[in-house]
């Protein structure tokens, strides 16, 4: 019943976060678009608001944004946060029902480093709270007052960070986290920056007196870096899915690419609803990065050097120290028969490149190792192999069953 119950508890909390996420992203980006959107208005001075006429569902909108007290301020201002928070909360809920309640599945790869879950643990969440102490660090700095100098050297800390990952964590996990510290930071701005710092000059306004600039260019910085750091993370998260993305040894490399890429487009965005024209030249950059990204991942990837005729890297499966394991001779049997054709280090199915979610099945340590999954996967759901492929029989999968369930 267990795996049943931790499938539907991922479900759910997936759904949520994407839910969120979703509502989060929407929210960022319809507001940097109407900062930038922002023209001149008789009733608001220079330089301290416009506005912005818009028409959607039927009907047009005049969107005002003050700088200075406006004549009324009403009682029931809508706060944009909970998007922000939702996300984070069910993200990292998901991270320790996903990475931390199954480390030794989905985190822990002794290949790379032998890790205790508890240790894993430690190092996952101290390396997210790690990473929004220095970025805050930076930001409060003298370097903060340069948003070139911020972002240089907060680019060059998310790569670090990404490296850090890949020499501790599973490839797979790497990636998440590096994703979770940069997700972190954009909460964490909304939740200790950008809030407080609202409330603030709200206060100021209600009470009549001149809101203190640095509040709101502080707040800003803070926005545009969220802003800049979205389709990276989104990428990263979404790639969890995709092992030709992190199985690289340069996966490290990669996050580099998607940071530069996606903060480009934005890039191209903004500039255009702010009225300074279209900057094609982003979108070119950024493909340059894609392609760059897939050039990485093919020729380093077993398979494709396997078909360049170039030596093999080292693969996971060989640099794990070996254990001794107990997985019966007819397991074995079924699993390299039925399923290791294509979860292996270099594949032999037709049109798989890499093996799925970057999980190896051609040892009996990989094959104990990722019992819970074939258990899901291959007898409780039929999943795998695909519309059964590979024509593993009932037999077999009640030999799977009576294998993966004994105590």
């Amino acid at each position: 019943m267990e795996p049943i119950l931790h499938e539907f508890g991922s479900l759910l909390l997936r759904w949520a976060h994407i839910i969120a996420g979703m509502a989060w992203v929407g929210a960022s980006f319809y507001f940097m678009h109407l900062d930038a959107a922002l023209r001149p208005a008789a009733d608001i001075p220079a330089d301290k608001g416009g506005e912005a006429w818009e028409v959607h569902g039927g009907g047009f909108y005049q969107v005002k944004k003050y700088l200075v007290a406006p004549s009324h301020l009403p009682e029931h201002l809508m706060w944009h946060k909970w998007e922000s928070y939702t996300t984070w909360i069910t993200g990292m809920l998901l991270l320790v029902w996903t990475y931390y309640y199954q480390a030794t599945l989905f985190l822990i790869d002794p290949g790379v480093m032998a890790l205790t879950p508890l240790t894993a643990f430690l190092i996952g969440v101290g390396g997210i709270a790690f990473g929004w102490v220095f970025y805050d660090l930076v930001c409060r700095s003298p370097l903060g007052k340069s948003a070139v100098a911020t972002g240089g050297v907060v680019f060059v800390f998310v790569v670090a960070m990404a490296y850090f990952f890949q020499h501790v964590f599973s490839p797979r996990g790497a990636f998440i986290h590096t994703g979770a510290v940069m997700a972190t930071i954009m909460t964490a701005n909304v939740f200790l920056v950008i809030q407080p710092n609202q409330r603030k000059v709200v206060a100021a306004l209600k009470a009549g007196l001149p809101p203190d600039p640095k509040y709101g260019k502080a707040g800003k910085l803070r926005s545009s870096h969220n802003n800049y750091f979205t389709l990276p993370v989104v990428f990263l998260m979404m790639s969890n899915h995709y092992p030709l993305t992190y199985s690289t040894p340069y996966a490290y490399v990669i996050v580099a690419l998607a940071l530069i890429g996606g903060a480009l487009i934005r890039v191209f965005f903004n500039q255009r609803h702010g009225g300074n024209g279209n900057w094609w030249w982003c979108w070119g950059v950024a493909a340059a990065c894609l392609v760059a990204a897939v050039a990485i991942c093919a020729t380093t990837s077993p398979a494709a050097r396997a078909a360049l005729g170039l030596p093999s890297l080292v693969t996971t499966a060989e640099a794990a120290p070996t254990t001794e394991v107990n997985v019966p001779a007819p397991v074995q049997d079924i699993v390299m028969g039925r399923c290791a054709m294509c979860h292996m280090a270099e594949p032999v199915y037709e049109g798989i490149a890499i093996a799925p979610r970057g999980i190896l099945l051609d040892t009996p340590e990989a094959i104990a190792r990722n019992k819970p999954l074939i258990l899901m996967q291959a007898v409780l759901t039929h999943a795998m192999p695909p519309n059964n492929v590979t024509e593993i029989s009932p037999e077999d999968r009640a030999v799977l069953k009576a294998w993966a369930t004994a105590p």
